[in-house]
């Protein structure tokens, strides 16, 4: 699918053991489109994250493809590999990761900075992120005087800054109670519909994941197409 933000193919991650190579992708293959959030999900272990870290250009696989806004990132070098993450590439964590000494401001300007934009310009990108996710009384709060939903809205707010094309989020909600959980993944939700990035998403809740374009499930290594309820 040539308009896709993201293409798979073939890929295998494999890890070294004491008891010899453990797979955990077994020739995956996925298209994501722009403004499609896709679930996925698993039990502990299944490789959901090593896919995240493969499709962001975190870790090498064995094997396999990776496209990214029509581009094969298979092959790149490190740096080149940093500068893709950087223009076009947005994460979200289960741990929200922020600097404990920056203000939430601060937290998502800086890699607007980082990629070359003004203090002012970053600081206003800031602002109007925060604000459309309920924080516009939250910028100069340092993470220690936030609550976990704020700080995680800090993290997906820092990880859409540079208007990515594509979005990983690595159980975004997975330290969050199930009201919290629900705001957030909400607000998660909103912004990559309206911004219109393309989004993968790994998760335990099957709750939130329904609400999710298209669901995966990672058994033994493939990706199997779930029935929404």
């Amino acid at each position: 699918m040539s308009d896709a933000v993201l293409t798979i193919r073939g890929l295998e991650r494999a890890y070294e053991t004491g008891a010899g190579p453990l797979p955990v992708l077994r020739g995956v293959d996925l298209d994501v489109m722009p403004g499609e959030i896709v679930g996925l999900i698993g039990p502990s272990g299944s490789g959901k994250s090593s896919l995240l870290h493969a499709a962001g250009l975190l870790e090498h696989p064995n094997a396999g493809r990776i496209t990214i806004q029509g581009r094969d990132c298979s092959d790149l070098p490190d740096r080149e590999r940093t500068r893709v993450r950087l223009s076009t590439i947005g994460f979200v964590y289960q741990f929200h990761h922020l600097l404990p000494e920056f203000s939430a401001l601060d937290n998502v300007a800086l890699p607007l900075m980082i990629a070359g934009a003004s203090r002012k310009a970053a600081q206003a990108r800031a602002v109007e992120l925060l604000g459309e996710l309920g924080l516009a009384d939250r910028v100069q709060h340092q993470p220690a005087q936030m609550s976990g939903g704020e700080q995680q809205r800090v993290a997906v707010a820092r990880a859409l800054a540079n208007s990515p094309r594509l979005l990983l989020a690595d159980e975004p909600t997975g330290n969050l109670d199930p009201t919290t959980s629900t705001a957030v993944f909400e607000n998660l939700y909103a912004l990559a519909r309206r911004t219109g990035v393309a989004a993968v998403v790994a998760t335990h809740n099957l709750e939130l994941a329904r609400h999710m374009d298209r669901v995966f499930a990672l058994k033994d290594g493939h990706l199997e197409a779930q029935l929404k309820a």
